[in-house]
């Protein structure tokens, strides 16, 4: 049976990838940001479209299907910056209700697409929203069966505590997501991904690999970070170094922005500044320097030849980290089509 399905907010292709590693056929990705077409479609070998899901029109997603599929699906991770725990605080503002509503688009494209497979990716406080509440209800008046879960990718093969909500509905059968594939005897570490990457300095590139890059660290960080213990905080380091931000009653809790991760444990959720030292524990676990932009591609699990940008054209290290940090790691993708696969089989 082939399923074929078109990626709607694909960013970069994490999503994808792990897709069709699993066997599914994804057709087409589609994003609002053009810079996302290269390492899509470079990648994958899927046709990429720069759309507006507002202004996206059903017949032309429709179009994108080929006639020997048999079933259609429908995949998505609408940005979540406006579930997410960094700024969950500012929900109401204009920006954030404007990427709220995505999903509401999301869910008018599965009543007039049809997919007999819906699935989603996002971070678990989407679950406690009312946009979601309403995904439900459409997807069920439309006679799909739904499962959601809030899982950790780590039980899925990705080496970082990143808790997500994972949606599966089709009109064709129950799909359940597949039990862990790891647990606390083979638990994916920072060390089994990125332990064999040549040592590079901060600031600089790495000659055989131009996304093997760190951010050039600042004087005093290079002095902090030199104090840095893997798994250690800020109370580590000399007190002329400790931010006055940190001596207050207020910052004292705060004792993962500045951190090393460890070799042998899960990375911190890997965010969209997650080459910057100073905005979580993104420190090396060994080398004065943040974890590079390379480092963060294969601590989301994309593979280590993936490319991200066309060598001939200039680098914007700001963007990278966002196409990286936004991305569903392409183990956790996995998973799911996995779960999609075996699902519709059983049927």
């Amino acid at each position: 049976m082939i399923i074929s399905a078109v990626d709607l907010f694909c960013g970069v292709g994490g999503l994808t990838r792990g897709l069709l590693d699993s066997g599914i056929d994804v057709v087409s990705g589609i994003d609002i940001e053009e810079k996302c077409k290269y390492p899509y479609e470079s990648n994958n070998g899927a046709q990429f479209i720069q759309a507006d899901i507002k202004k996206l029109n059903s017949s032309e997603v429709l179009s994108l299907y080929p006639r020997n599929s048999d079933f259609k699906m429908l995949a998505g991770c609408a940005p979540c910056q406006p579930f997410s725990s960094y700024s969950y605080r500012y929900k109401g503002t204009e920006s954030s209700e404007n990427k709220l509503d995505l999903l509401s688009y999301y869910g008018r494209l599965v009543r007039e697409v049809k997919p007999e497979i819906v699935t989603m990716e996002n971070v678990p406080q989407m679950a406690k929203e009312h946009v979601f509440e309403e995904f439900l209800r459409l997807l069920k008046s439309l006679n799909y069966q739904v499962n959601w879960y809030i899982v950790n990718a780590t039980d899925y093969g990705v080496p970082q505590n990143r808790k997500r909500l994972v949606l599966l509905a089709s009109t064709v059968g129950e799909i359940k997501l597949i039990p862990p594939t790891h647990n606390q005897d083979n638990i994916p570490t920072v060390r089994k991904f990125i332990e064999d990457l040549p040592e590079i300095k901060s600031g600089d590139i790495c000659s055989s690999d131009s996304m093997h890059r760190s951010v050039k660290l600042s004087d005093i960080n290079l002095r902090r970070i030199s104090q840095s213990k893997p798994g250690g905080t800020w109370r580590d380091w000399d007190e002329n170094l400790v931010l006055n931000c940190h001596k207050k009653s207020s910052g004292k809790s705060y004792t993962s922005v500045y951190g090393r991760m460890e070799w042998d444990k899960p990375a911190p959720t890997i965010t969209t500044k997650f080459y910057g030292y100073g905005n979580g524990r993104f420190g090396h676990p060994t080398q004065n320097r943040a974890i590079s932009l390379r480092e963060g591609a294969l601590l989301q699990t994309f593979p280590k030849e993936y490319k991200f940008f066309d060598e001939e054209n200039s680098i914007n290290i700001k963007d990278l980290g966002i196409f990286i940090g936004n991305a569903v790691p392409v183990s956790l993708a996995k998973a799911i089509g996995i779960s999609i696969q075996n699902s519709i089989s059983n049927i």
